[in-house]
């Protein structure tokens, strides 16, 4: 069962990642509890849907402006201090979220500046953080690492709202700002006491703009960070199905509110299930076969969503989509990161990070347009046949991803790699 189980001894042993644990699940659950209290504080102040997504687009392109420019500043800077520095105007925007509520006529304009304002911030910290990790656990731990994130992330993301609608109801969104500030200036106790972690250098310090372009350019010349993003890009995608939940539990089942919510928690329930029972990841010998095939079959589960005829049926399917996701999603993530030199991480994995926001709002949009003339049922059908022939040609024509290994001996010989000792965190 231990080779099976996901394994949590690198929170005992390493005290920088477990410092970052820590810091990472008070802000998932102070992100989840904005998550809530910005749409319900505009749709009191607005009644419209519209200004709602407003918001939500604001973040979006923060976040992607950040990303593209968190990339750049953590292959250039301390990776430390722009994780602290990130975070603390994050928390600042969340003080003047919770200042601004306070007001008796609370100002809607103020919402949408900090909404652009926190998801640019959040993202350049968050940039800065996963091109840290290499360092601090070392390549040889990256599966696990990137397991316990994700099994944070999944737990927070269920815990978050509902613990957000409790303070809503009892304290109003006030309260949700106010506490998602303490927890951010929370995290900055526990992240002051990683080690300085300045990058390699990988030549001279070209133009933002130059350094931002070379970053797109190995991603395009490498073929199998090539190939995985575009594999990651096609995954995105089907998690865009979620948009179609409320109409298959009206057309499908004659059900409601009741019905979509356990569809939302079907496939998070999947993914925890993937990231606790990951131990398995790092001793794999064919890592990319076994991510192409989790992908393909995740992709089966999206069409035959289109043929259950009973809810238990689809609840399953859905869990079997988010269990085979978080498995691919883990070895994705390894291998991107154990084929990136250390003086590129930082735009690698904003370029990572990126494709998965773009290619979920690009899933939905296709995916509405696609039900706009066919069925729901026939709109998944179709999205999960024509994402598992993609995954075919993919598997197909890119050997190199077939025999891939989680981390580039070439680039990483086991004799100069990271120490194996995760007791302390390792600086270039």
């Amino acid at each position: 069962m231990s080779k099976w189980l996901l394994d949590f001894s690198l929170l005992k042993t390493n005290a920088n990642f477990r410092a970052i644990f820590i810091a990472r699940l008070m802000s998932v659950l102070g992100i989840g509890m904005l998550n809530v209290a910005v749409p319900v504080q505009i749709y009191e102040l607005t009644g419209s849907s519209l200004q709602v997504g407003f918001a939500v687009a604001l973040d979006g392109i923060g976040m992607f402006i950040g990303l593209m420019l968190g990339g750049v500043l953590a292959d250039r800077m301390d990776r430390k201090w722009l994780i602290l520095f990130s975070r603390s105007i994050c928390g600042v925007g969340f003080v003047l979220l919770a200042a601004n509520a306070y007001l008796s006529e609370p100002s809607l304009w103020a919402v949408y500046a900090i909404s652009l304002w926190d998801g640019f911030f959040s993202a350049i910290g968050m940039t800065a953080l996963m091109a840290s990790i290499p360092h601090l656990v070392g390549r040889e731990n990256l599966p696990t690492a990137g397991a316990l994130s994700m099994l944070i992330v999944r737990i927070g993301s269920v815990i978050s709202p509902a613990l957000a609608g409790i303070v809503i109801v009892s304290f109003g969104v006030t309260w949700n700002y106010t506490l998602a500030a303490i927890g951010t200036f929370c995290t900055l106790i526990t992240l002051i006491t990683l080690p300085n972690m300045k990058p390699q250098k990988g030549g001279p310090q070209e133009h933002p703009i130059r350094s931002l372009l070379d970053g797109f350019q190995f991603v395009f010349t490498h073929k199998i960070i090539r190939a995985v993003v575009a594999l990651g890009t096609l995954e995105a995608v089907t998690k865009s199905i979620r948009i179609l939940f409320p109409a298959l539990a009206a057309t499908a089942f004659g059900g409601g509110a009741f019905e979509v919510g356990l569809m939302y928690a079907a496939v998070p329930v999947g993914s925890t299930l993937g990231a606790l029972t990951s131990g398995w990841v790092r001793h794999a010998k064919r890592p990319g076969i076994v991510m192409l095939v989790s992908a393909f079959f995740s992709f089966l589960c999206v069409a035959a969503l289109g043929y259950m005829g009973h809810l238990v049926l689809m609840l399953l399917a859905l869990a079997v989509f988010g269990y085979l996701g978080s498995i691919g999603g883990l070895l994705q993530y390894t291998i991107v990161q154990g084929h990136t030199p250390d003086h590129m991480l930082g735009r690698i994995g904003s370029f990572w990070t990126a494709q998965d926001v773009v290619g979920d709002s690009a899933g939905a949009l296709g995916i509405g347009m696609i039900v706009k003339v066919l069925s729901p049922v026939m709109g998944l059908v179709t999205l999960g046949l024509g994402c598992a022939a993609v995954t075919l040609l993919l598997s197909a024509g890119v050997r190199s991803l077939r025999d891939t290994r989680l981390i580039d001996t070439n680039l990483f010989p086991a004799e100069e790699g990271p120490s194996a000792d995760s007791t302390k965190g390792v600086t270039a």
